[in-house]
Parts: C-alpha cells; structure tokens; sequence
C-alpha cells in the first residue's frame, strides 16, 4: 500500500500470519552468524595490519560461505568491486579447509587513500595497495594455520594494470608510407611502444591463444636471449631483437 500525504510517499506492506500467530513476527534470514558483521570485518583487517586501514571491509566468512553454497572446488571467483581483497582472503581459508583449488580474480580502481587516514600514513596509496598487502598477509597466516594441510597450499597471485595497446599508434595508411625512405622501413619494422617490456608483450600473447593470466610461466637463456615457456611448453616465445637462427 502506497499513500502520498504532503508530498510524503510512505509504503506499508500487510503481514498476514498464520492462524494462532498474533502478535505479528517479521520473518528473519537464514543466512546469518556473528562472524557476518562488519565490525568483524573490521577486526579482520586489523588483526592483520596491526591498525585499522579500511573502513567497512566485507568480513571474509561472509564471502567464504557465499563461496561455499554458490561453486565448486576449482571455481574462479570473480570481484569486481574487490576493496581490501576480502573475496581472495576467503578464498584462500576454503581452499585450505577443504582442499579446493579455486582461483581469484580480484578488480579495483587504484582510489587514492585519504591524505589524513591510517592507511596513507602505513604507506598504502591507493586502496589497490590495501588489497595487494592483505593477499599477501592473509596467505601467509592461513599457511601457517593450516600446517601440514597447507604445505600444497597456493598463496601466490600476479598483479597486472589495465593499460594501452603495446602496439605504437599509426597516423598514415600504407599507401601514404614513404617506402623508399630508408626511416620509414625502421618505422614499419618498430611497431612496439615505446617502454614497453618482453612480459609486456608475453601478456598480451597469452589471452590470444586462449592461456589464462595465471599459467605457469618459464624464463630460459637460449643462444644468449630470453625466452618464454608457458604451460610447459604449450607456448614458447622469445621477443628479444636480432633474433639468429639457432
């Protein structure tokens, strides 16, 4: 039921209990333990960090047991809105505790800290920094707890930044390229941007030929250049110049 008295909108919703049930109960969740609250959440961190350095963290047993009921043993879980990094903190305490092989992909902005906050003064930038320390700190400790359980256990996770093609901009077409000119040639051979590094350029390789981001990755020196073995050799790339035949 909807009234608009004033210009005041109110909504009141009827209960209709079950016969004998007076006075009325509203129905409550389920889904609910102590540990789901956030100032839980909070303590969390700052078990962690020794200080308290995020405001509201979702508190990670909230998100292992959401993980729990939700996938399977070697599920990608996938944040978008990541924060302190709380899904991979529950990620990992599952896979420990059951010995699941799930996988995260955690997605943040780089949010500046606030100059006057806790988290700016331990030297924590942005919040992906926050989130990247915890990973790190949290696997250590669940490890650690885990004991002889975790000795398997994988804690560890690459950090990669959305950024520009590696590929330089082309401001002419072909049929506009001096080819006589012996610079042009140069710019025609170069085509990577400028500053950009062999991983650079093994990153963007691995999606096209449909590796994920977290495959193992293997640096060998073959005939003096640095070579790529990726998944034991289900590609192996070099990106290094002159290139010989050997």
């Amino acid at each position: 039921i909807i009234s608009n008295e004033n210009g005041k909108i109110s909504l009141y919703k009827k209960q209709r209990p079950a016969l004998g049930e007076l006075p009325t109960k509203k129905p409550k969740t389920l889904f609910y333990k102590p540990e789901y609250s956030s100032g839980n959440g909070t303590a969390q961190v700052k078990e962690l960090f020794g200080e308290k350095i995020f405001s509201n963290p979702k508190p990670f047993d909230l998100v292992k047991d959401f993980i729990k009921v939700g996938t399977n043993n070697d599920a990608i879980i996938l944040d978008f809105f990541s924060g302190s990094s709380s899904s991979a903190h529950a990620v990992m305490k599952l896979n420990a505790e059951d010995g699941g092989n799930r996988k995260f992909i955690m997605v943040q902005l780089p949010e500046k800290t606030d100059e006057k906050s806790e988290a700016y003064k331990a030297g924590y930038k942005n919040i992906c920094e926050i989130g990247k320390e915890r990973i790190r700190r949290a696997g250590k400790k669940i490890k650690k707890e885990a004991g002889l359980m975790g000795q398997n256990l994988d804690i560890g996770f690459r950090v990669l930044k959305l950024d520009e093609s590696n590929m330089a901009d082309v401001y002419y077409t072909p049929a506009e390229t001096p080819i006589q000119q012996t610079l042009a040639l140069d710019v025609l051979v170069n085509n990577i941007r400028e500053g950009r590094t062999p991983e650079d350029l093994l990153f963007q390789v691995m999606p096209e030929c449909n590796l994920p981001l977290s495959s193992k990755i293997e640096e060998r020196e073959m005939y003096g250049k640095k070579v790529f073995v990726v998944n034991d050799g289900y590609l192996i790339a070099c990106f290094d110049t002159d290139i010989n035949e050997a």
